[in-house]
């Protein structure tokens, strides 16, 4: 049977139609799955920069050239050996702000807070191990930390005023006991338990 003509141009009109909204219709869906702003599977992805900011430093995290810098920054500086939950302190060399740690007491440790940077290379004090730490109070709890981390943390062998202490970090360590020393920064730091008691008793 012959179509006229005029409903040929019609149907291919309305066709034109059907075809434009489909169209339409499948490049809504699109943007539904892929929403503006949001790079596309073939859009290069940014790269992260290899200088990113590390977390902000808290508390009095720095590095310390000299024992007695340490000590005058330290609120408690104490020999003593670790414990599970804690440090037994057996000896204060120095305390500050009024502290009333004695030998005897149980006082709790706490890590540096998780902000601080280089924090994955700080050490794990251990149960059984004899150090002197030099530590910081917390405000807000009663809590101690080491000060800026490994730099307040000295392993002790022997007894008396000739033990020997050594810093428990090479990198993370102060290189003399009054005066600092280029020479020997970066190579960790040994003394004896005498002249950790000395420096101590020097600070006001």
């Amino acid at each position: 049977m012959a179509v006229p003509l005029r409903r040929t141009r019609s149907l291919w009109a309305t066709a034109a139609v059907v075809l434009a909204v489909a169209g339409l219709s499948a490049c809504g869906s699109a943007d539904a799955a892929d929403p503006l702003g949001a790079p596309s599977a073939a859009a290069p992805t940014e790269a992260t920069p290899t200088g990113a900011a590390l977390p902000a430093v808290k508390g009095k995290l720095r590095g310390y050239g000299t024992v007695r810098q340490l000590s005058e920054a330290a609120d408690l500086v104490v020999r003593g050996e670790v414990e599970a939950a804690g440090l037994r302190v057996d000896e204060v060399l120095r305390a500050a702000n009024g502290s009333s740690v004695g030998a005897g007491t149980r006082i709790t440790l706490a890590s540096l807070d998780r902000g601080v940077a280089d924090m994955a290379q700080m050490s794990t004090l251990t149960a059984g191990q004899v150090v002197v730490l030099y530590l910081v109070k917390d405000p807000a709890a009663p809590t101690f930390r080491t000060l800026s981390g490994d730099f307040g943390v000295f392993d002790v062998t022997g007894t008396g005023d000739d033990a020997v202490a050594v810093s428990r970090s090479q990198a993370m360590a102060v290189s003399g006991l009054v005066d600092e020393d280029p020479a020997a920064s970066g190579h960790g730091f040994r003394t004896t338990l005498g002249q950790l008691r000395a420096v101590a008793a020097q600070v006001k």
